[in-house]
């Protein structure tokens, strides 16, 4: 069952929580590369060491066990039938990497849901994908009862190539209603998105 359906720009868009059944789209999606560099979106997960020894099949592991013990580490988006986007979406405490950033320390003591990753497949780029992966990681929160999503969009003046967007770009989370809430980084802002 669908989280919710979206049209936009004739894409029509359906999102799932990643389970074990879901799996081997998550592969198909991430092809042989693990999406970038061997990450299989386990950079905020592994610190140091952990994470640049586990490069490729190793952190594709972890991500199935996680899976495996049903945890769900984000949303697929598909169209068509075919598996065409990815948002990382968990509590902030799910990534370990991401508290001990000084860059992106937590503004208060509130309990959040961060989003920390993007993947979207080459040829369905730059079409408002991310937008609406946003707006079903927010529905995905409040179903879980969650009250405030937070994510780190890079914001630059410039065009970065798409490996250093991974977290986003602030003009998406705008589009999705997300508001600026801190900047300790002239190109990391923090935004977050409270649910009514």
């Amino acid at each position: 069952m669908p989280i919710q359906q979206s049209t936009h720009d004739e894409l029509d868009l359906s999102f799932h929580p990643l389970t074990q059944k879901l799996w081997r789209d998550f592969e198909l999606l991430f092809g042989e590369n693990g999406a970038c560099g061997g990450c299989w979106c386990m950079f905020w997960k592994l610190r140091g060491k952990a994470f640049s020894e586990n490069t490729g099949d190793g952190n594709r592991q972890m991500q199935k066990s996680i899976v495996d013990a049903k945890t769900v580490p984000g949303l697929l988006a598909y169209s068509e039938g075919y598996p065409v986007g990815w948002v990382a979406i968990e509590p902030r405490g799910a990534y370990p990497k991401l508290a001990h950033s000084r860059v992106l320390a937590p503004v208060d003591d509130q309990e959040v849901w961060s989003i920390t990753c993007f993947f979207i497949e080459k040829k369905h780029r730059r079409k408002g994908i991310a937008v609406e992966l946003l707006k079903a990681a927010i529905e995905h929160v409040k179903k879980r009862g969650g009250k405030i999503v937070e994510g780190y969009p890079v914001d630059s003046k410039t065009n970065q190539p798409d490996p250093f967007v991974f977290t986003g770009t602030a003009t998406a989370f705008i589009k999705a209603g997300f508001k600026e809430v801190a900047r300790n980084s002239l190109t990391h802002p923090i935004f977050r998105f409270v649910i009514p």
